[in-house]
């Protein structure tokens, strides 16, 4: 025999809620319109059952009354098990005068019928709600008479998930729902739009109906039919073909925050035609930006630094322009190095047109900025023979070796915002390859100070192996890493 409480929110006008679905007071029952507050004078109604107990699957009947001629205005009724936050059973309404409000269940979401009776776009490609806690999944299926969108979204998130229709595929001017966790446990659903990288603006609820909504685990879960018009910066409703976009992240007292990840359809898509939705790979630009820091700091860097170090010895005597060969083949690299740089930096800032946030862009300006300076302080170097030679000289290399930690730091944390395992571990055994390298030309430079000149050829060979040696396995890593990101 169970026992459940019945508890009542009186409010004395509805002005934000013209459909009457006051989802927001699901969780503590008490009016959240414009400028109300709960009710603090005598209770002016009442509340009776025809009994007050009653077994699994019986009905119970529950009487709502004034206690005075005036009527009520708006009223939410839940029935709770004792002692307990959420909602249980369903009502059977006996008058017109009210409605039903979904306050909290498990919407029934999987992949069944995607690409049948529902369009579906997902991450990992292909997971099925039902069946992975891991998977983010987001389903539309419109009704026989077209006016009606029924939307599905589910995933694992510590505040929100969101999905938005778009007219491209960068964040700004998108219809949006957002379904997140509000400061009092219970799930809620917002309409909003985007304005960008800045927080959305909420919009009235609008035409909405037949919420379900829960949060099991870390898994938030919201369907829901909509019959809003899809509002962007270029169409309002003409047509039904957008990107999707997919957005989740924390939230802070039921207010989101920036979103953790986002995935985002290849191609626009028609809402009303059942299909899987292929997902949109990285943007070419941050392909591009990806491809020249790897170029630059795991190649052309690697190189420079090696024969500045290592390989002055080789080319002894051998002079080109003037110039000792080796530093010829030091300046050109270093200065591709500080080129390519350059142009990643300036690839990135002009895509995201704003501070993205983390350790990766910070990484980033970190490397241009040294590496800005490192040509500079080369050109003020004082001469040779000059006593105050090796201040420079400890300054050039150290800097260098900053940037270079600093410039793999940054790659590792941008393939961790790609969050591709098999990119991260390739680039863990590149960096493995070239420490194990440098380690076997210092103890090479070691060895050659401690020999006879009669060696000298020996060694350069031995040099001249390990060179090749290494860079084969630099651009086997390099090449492997550029195909990976080519096919994100």
């Amino acid at each position: 025999m169970d026992h459940v409480a019945l508890l009542l929110c009186v409010a004395s006008v509805v002005q934000c809620y013209s459909s009457g679905l006051v989802t927001e007071s699901c969780a503590d029952l008490q009016p959240h319109h414009n400028g109300l507050r709960p009710q603090t004078g005598p209770v002016s109604f009442t509340i009776t059952t025809d009994r007050s107990s009653y077994r699994l699957g019986e009905e119970v009947t529950v009487k709502l009354q004034a206690l005075s001629s005036k009527p009520f205005t708006g009223f939410l009724l839940q029935a709770r098990q004792v002692g307990q936050q959420s909602p249980v059973g369903s009502f059977t309404l006996t008058t017109v005068a009210a409605q039903l409000l979904t306050c909290s269940q498990k919407p029934n979401i999987s992949s069944a019928g995607c690409g049948v009776t529902k369009v579906c776009i997902s991450q990992p490609s292909h997971c099925d709600p039902a069946i992975s806690a891991n998977c983010y999944f987001m389903s539309a299926s419109t009704s026989p008479s077209d006016a009606a969108v029924r939307y599905e979204i589910t995933g694992p998130s510590d505040g929100y998930i969101s999905f938005g229709l778009s007219d491209d595929q960068a964040m700004g001017n998108d219809d949006i729902y957002i379904c997140g966790i509000g400061s009092h446990g219970i799930v809620w659903l917002q309409h909003a739009f985007s304005t960008g990288k800045r927080a959305p603006q909420v919009l009235r609820l609008g035409n909405v109906s037949d919420i379900i909504a829960s949060v099991q685990g870390s898994v938030i879960s919201c369907s829901f039919t909509s019959m809003n018009p899809i509002s962007t910066q270029r169409t309002s409703n003409f047509n039904r073909i957008y990107y999707i976009m997919f957005a989740h992240g924390p939230s802070n007292k039921g207010q989101i925050q920036f979103h953790a990840d986002t995935f985002i359809s290849f191609d626009k898509v028609d809402i009303s035609r059942p299909q899987l939705v292929r997902l949109g790979g990285w943007p070419n630009i941050i392909k591009a930006h990806g491809s020249l820091m790897l170029i630059a700091w795991m190649t052309t860097g690697s190189l420079g630094m090696m024969v500045a170090r290592y390989l002055k010895g080789m080319a002894k005597g051998q002079n080109l322009w003037g110039k000792d060969v080796w530093f010829l083949v030091h300046f050109v690299v270093m200065n591709l190095t500080v080129a390519a740089t350059t142009i990643a930096f300036i690839l990135s800032f002009s895509y995201a047109k704003d501070w993205s946030g983390g350790a990766h862009p910070v990484l980033g300006c970190l490397v241009m900025i040294l590496s800005f300076l490192q040509p500079i302080l080369a050109l003020l170097r004082c001469g040779p023979q000059h006593p105050l030679r090796f201040l420079f000289n400890w300054t050039h290399a150290l800097n260098a070796v900053v940037i270079k930690i600093l410039a793999v730091a940054a790659i590792f944390s941008g393939l961790m915002l790609i969050d591709n395992k098999w990119l991260i571990k390739v680039m863990g055994g590149f960096v493995g390859w070239e420490a194990l390298f440098y380690i076997l030309f210092e103890v090479h430079l070691k060895w050659k100070v401690t020999r006879t000149d009669t060696l000298e050829s020996t060694m350069k060979s031995f040099a001249v192996l390990l060179l090749a040696m290494f860079f084969v396995g630099n651009l086997a890593f390099l090449v492997a890493l550029l195909v990976g990101i080519g096919m994100l």
